[in-house]
């Protein structure tokens, strides 16, 4: 019998876990920082990132006990980026990690597919989501899932063009 991945609320007992798997998700790119530094920055700000008094809802991909993966959402562009200005007054999508030992097992589409979910149950419009070019196989999915470029919310972080995804309900 194949495995059941199923999507719930984080507990606070998997806080830990959850930013270990983050850092352990994103350590693929830590070659694009320009320093050591600059990777042990982000990855700090990965493990802090559960702990973000702005998120609305994480949510933990689950095979049984084992943790596969989890989001952030955030209600608006000012609670996600305290950047007021992009004027996104719906969901938007954060921090979507899978580890790297459950990819290619739906866990990323099963993350995102309850995000609209839960977005369209608030009465949203839309739902957002921000990458990189770094990021090309998670942009695929994205785009597969029906996600649209919205080019009038990119922003630059650092040395990156941080693009913007949108879905219409």
């Amino acid at each position: 019998m194949g495995s059941v991945i199923t999507i719930d609320d984080i507990r606070v007992e998997e806080f830990e876990q959850v930013s270990e798997l983050l850092v352990e998700s994103y350590s693929q790119y830590q070659e694009s920082y320009e320093s050591k530094e600059g990777w042990l920055d982000y990855a700090e700000s990965l493990r802090d990132s559960v702990h973000n008094p702005f998120v609305d809802r994480i949510l933990v991909a689950r095979d049984g006990a084992e943790i596969l993966g989890s989001l952030q959402l955030f209600t608006n562009s000012e609670a996600a980026y305290h950047i007021p200005d992009l004027a996104i007054f719906s969901p938007i999508i954060r921090m979507l990690g899978v580890s790297p030992s459950a990819r290619g097992k739906g866990v990323a589409q099963a993350l995102l597919k309850e995000s609209i979910s839960y977005a369209r149950e608030k009465g949203a419009d839309h739902i957002y989501l921000h990458s990189t070019d770094l990021m090309a196989d998670a942009i695929r999915l994205y785009e597969w899932l029906g996600f649209k470029r919205d080019t009038s919310k990119d922003f630059n972080k650092l040395n990156f063009v941080v693009k913007c995804f949108r879905y219409d309900m």
